[in-house]
């Protein structure tokens, strides 16, 4: 990360003019709005407004000891391979987490420089950490988004929540949207025993439909596994998402004994930028 090509990235969230470098540890724009640079290589530019919260250190942990395990690597595999038949040169990832995913894109694309997004400050510091290819925000998708038109070729969503009209600003003409979204199996055995919040039914077909107006979806991959989790794993796999707001640790520790038989089910769906 630098300034130079952190600002590349970015606009002003306040009156939506670019932002430049201003040493030694800021961005600027042309109407004097400064925002300070995290000496970890990442800018904050989510305001308050909201009133989101992104996760938690906690959640971002848990998310990192499970995904270490390698037990979604068969996903991190075929979303990179899908961003590298685009051949890009700038990846946005929206979401981002700990990166696991943008690691896999960089690994097959070791040419593109990438912008980690997400509301948790905790994700965007790990997401960068160590990347030289890689530049932070801590922004939230349902605001208009401080990142310039058509600044990216691909954007990746993965389990994060979307924002179609500012994805089809920020993404380049005939850019790609690549979405994961679990099915409807997804973690069934534990949500049978009300440990995980339910799937809606369809969900890739919905999204098709909320997206049409902007994008047309070209591809989709279906993967399913069946995974054998001890119980630090499948409590981690608990933890790292939406479910932990809704799990006593106590009580679930309780229950997890043993060998769980898990079904991890999703949906990869390849959209692309329709013109304007």
């Amino acid at each position: 990360m630098s300034l130079q090509t952190l600002s590349e990235w970015l606009r002003c969230p306040n009156c939506f003019l670019p932002l430049s470098p201003n040493e030694p540890l800021a961005l600027r724009c042309g109407s004097g709005h400064s925002f300070d640079v995290n000496k970890r290589g990442y800018v904050s530019l989510a305001g308050s407004a909201s009133g989101l919260i992104g996760d938690s250190a906690a959640m971002v942990d848990a998310r990192a000891l499970f995904l270490e395990t390698g037990w979604y690597q068969p996903l991190r595999e075929r979303l990179a391979e899908r961003v590298a038949a685009e051949d890009p040169t700038r990846v946005l990832d929206i979401g981002c987490g700990t990166g696991y995913y943008l690691q896999g894109i960089l690994t097959h694309s070791p040419a593109v420089r990438a912008l980690g997004m997400d509301l948790s400050p905790v994700a965007v510091r790990r997401t960068v950490s160590g990347q030289t290819h890689v530049d932070g925000l801590v922004a939230d998708v349902w605001s208009p988004l401080p990142v310039r038109d058509a600044s990216a070729d691909v954007i990746v969503n993965v389990f994060a929540p979307r924002n179609a009209s500012e994805f089809h600003r920020v993404l380049r003409e005939h850019g790609l949207l690549f979405v994961v979204v679990p099915q409807a199996s997804h973690l069934r055995e534990l949500r049978a025993a009300g440990l995980a919040l339910d799937v809606p039914a369809n969900k890739g077909a919905h999204l098709s439909a909320a997206l049409s107006p902007a994008f047309e979806l070209e591809t989709r991959d279906e993967l399913s596994s069946t995974l054998r989790l001890e119980p630090a794993q499948a409590s981690a796999l608990i933890g790292m998402g939406p479910s932990s707001h809704h799990t006593d640790a106590a009580a679930l520790a309780r229950q997890l004994s043993g060998v769980q038989t898990v079904t991890a089910s999703f949906e990869l769906l390849g959209y692309r930028r329709l013109s304007n």
